[in-house]
């Protein structure tokens, strides 16, 4: 079953049977996304990008997620989970999806889409229907590198610094001035993600987020991925964010675009 969204040229597909990932935007015509059933742009959620060897520690309790990604568990459970619809109309939808094993807690995961004519804006909520618990939040969106109408995808922004990458995919704990690509690395905006993709003749699109870290990933020949999340990779070990009763985990992206043509 998918969800269909309109507004003005722009056209929005969910699938929400399988992860509730976006897997059709198409702006004027143009599909933006990366086709099949992996990519499109999916919610990463209760966790973001790899967490080590599955592993996590909360308080004295170590916890073992899945290994979808040997050594490692990577970009969480919502994105194999089935949701279910909240709200649908014309230009808005809503979808959630309960958390349970083989995540240790129990709670709700909500997904937001509001389009419009010249943007998109995503959320996501997790909250906690009792105990306290680590979580991450973000996106994985796989956009075209070529839309077939030029040149392919340039990538601009200015980040503050860069995660040191070690040999295990793993953020080290330092941090360096960003480097050229190719990238499959995490960096930190303090003043928000501000990311702009540019298709020569085409299209412009900005991705931007209040908060501070992105993975841009552009080491295959088909897409580039930039994923605006809520802390970096491994980050329920290493930056855990608390899911409460009274403070749920809420994360926000906006995708603008731009007719260059």
């Amino acid at each position: 079953m998918s969800t269909q969204l309109s507004a003005g040229g722009a056209e929005l597909t969910i699938d929400q049977e399988n992860g509730c990932r976006i897997s059709s935007l198409r702006v004027d015509g143009i599909e933006l996304l990366r086709q099949g059933p992996h990519f499109g742009a999916f919610p990463m959620v209760p966790w973001c990008g790899r967490t080590a060897e599955g592993r996590f520690r909360d308080g004295g309790v170590v916890h073992q997620l899945p290994v979808n990604h040997p050594p490692h568990a990577i970009h969480g459970l919502g994105r194999d989970t089935a949701w279910r619809r909240g709200r649908l109309t014309d230009t808005e939808a809503a979808f959630f999806f309960d958390l349970a094993d083989p995540w240790p807690w129990p709670g709700r995961v909500t997904q937001t889409f509001e389009l419009t004519a010249d943007g998109l804006t995503l959320g996501v909520g997790v909250e906690t229907y009792g105990d306290s618990f680590p979580a991450q939040a973000g996106w994985h969106p796989w956009f075209r590198r070529n839309l077939g109408t030029g040149e392919d995808v340039r990538l601009d922004f200015e980040a503050e610094w860069q995660e040191e990458r070690g040999d295990d995919h793993l953020p080290t704990g330092h941090r360096t001035a960003p480097k050229p690509g190719p990238w499959d690395d995490c960096f930190g905006m303090p003043n928000g993600v501000d990311v702009t993709l540019t298709w020569p003749g085409a299209l412009e699109l900005k991705v931007t987020s209040r908060d501070e870290w992105v993975v841009v990933y552009d080491e295959e020949a088909e897409a580039v991925c930039v994923e605006p999340q809520s802390g970096p990779p491994n980050g329920l070990n290493t930056h855990p964010r608390l899911v409460t009763p009274v403070d749920p985990l809420e994360i926000s992206t906006t995708w603008t675009w731009r007719r260059l043509s």
